[in-house]
């Protein structure tokens, strides 16, 4: 059985690292250190949604941020009592007193969202807690920043909302500098405005893992911090974070090929002496050589691998995996859920463990998160 491994002592020393990073922006005028709010979406950016949330807790952080309502929910079933902001607004005036009643912080983002919130806070009496999102040049959720007038007309008379945030997101904080920059000003210019007016924003977070690291003046009162807890960034990493996760799977069959014998889909390698092969049960549909740029929520997406593989292997760009702290070298494309090795002359056995490098947040969810 495949299982994603995850070291806990590697994992806990990136957290603190992170705290420890946070608190170098020194305190605000009430005395409060940086607020770092851990965001587990994505089953907890594939680390298990609540294994990872519980991980975190033990380790002192007390907010977290998820994207779906479901994430929200199954966090609150399984016990646990701390802060959650929903990061996406939610429509459904149902489903939005399900969150209200669990004490989910929601999004604002839109002129209907304010009308519907403000209905359910009429209707069952109470204040509804919101961070107010601004689009700065995302294009996807949040009051565009350009509209100022038209914001404070929408959120000037709130009776049953309650503003405790206000945030925006940076898209390509990860390598444009520049760009960055002109989100951030923008949102400040925004807050500016709401000031003026005499709303209060509540506490200001733009930071993600990546502006986090690389701006640290853009901390403001809160940061969202997800991959970072990976030690997965794209870029250089100065804080020398520790990558969580590896896949774990097995050797399942050992055989030997003749020479001039194709191996895999599209006869895309054939082998040049006779070879002894180890199968393994393992492939891109568990995560295995699923990068970053692929889009997963579909299968057919996921078949566009294979198209990328081909394009590897012509290029002799080779993959390897360990077994027993040596590498071995995977021979044709990765299949979908088995890859084969070269393991001529090497002492390896049916049931040895193989090591695969993965990112956690493309392991699918069919494949157990272990925890060690």
């Amino acid at each position: 059985m495949n299982s994603l491994v995850i070291n806990k002592n590697n994992l806990i020393e990136n957290i603190k690292k992170i705290k420890e990073l946070s608190k170098k922006s020194g305190q605000d005028d009430n005395g409060n250190y940086l607020k770092i709010i851990a965001v587990v979406k994505a089953n907890g950016y594939g680390l298990g949604l609540v294994q990872f949330t519980k991980t975190l807790i033990e380790q002192g952080i007390k907010s977290f941020a998820v994207a779906t309502k479901e994430e929200a929910m199954t966090l609150r079933k399984e016990g646990i009592e701390e802060e959650i902001l929903m990061l996406s607004p939610c429509s459904k005036k149902q489903e939005l007193k399900e969150l209200i009643e669990n004490d989910i912080i929601l999004t604002l983002s839109s002129k209907e969202d304010v009308r519907i919130i403000e209905e359910i806070g009429e209707e069952i009496g109470k204040n509804i807690k919101v961070h107010l999102k601004i689009d700065t040049g995302f294009g996807r959720y949040g009051f565009l920043y350009s509209k100022r007038d038209e914001l404070i007309e929408i959120i000037k008379g709130l009776k049953n909302i309650k503003i405790e945030g206000t945030y925006t997101h940076f898209s390509v904080s990860f390598f444009d500098e520049k760009y960055t920059k002109l989100q951030f000003e923008r949102f400040i210019n925004v807050i500016e405005v709401l000031k003026m007016n005499e709303i209060e924003p509540g506490i200001l977070h733009v930071c993600n893992s990546s502006a986090f690291l690389k701006y640290p003046y853009m901390h403001l009162n809160a940061v969202r911090i997800g991959s970072a807890f990976l030690g997965r960034l794209s870029f250089k990493d100065y804080l020398g974070l520790n990558k969580i996760g590896y896949l774990e799977s097995e050797v399942i069959e050992i055989k030997e090929l003749p020479k001039g014998f194709n191996i895999g889909y599209s006869n895309s390698y054939k082998t040049k002496n006779e070879t002894k092969i180890a199968i393994v049960d393992c492939g891109y549909m568990h995560g295995f050589n699923v990068k970053a740029e692929d889009d997963l929520f579909r299968i057919r997406d996921k078949l566009r691998f294979i198209k990328r593989d081909i394009k590897s292997l012509l290029k002799k760009q080779a993959l390897f995996v360990n077994i027993n702290n040596e590498k071995y070298k995977i021979l044709g494309r990765v299949g979908a859920y088995h890859i084969v090795l070269d393991i001529t002359n090497k002492d390896v056995k049916i049931g040895d463990k193989v090591e695969l490098e993965v990112n956690p947040k493309f392991v699918d969810t069919s494949v157990r998160r272990e925890y060690r």
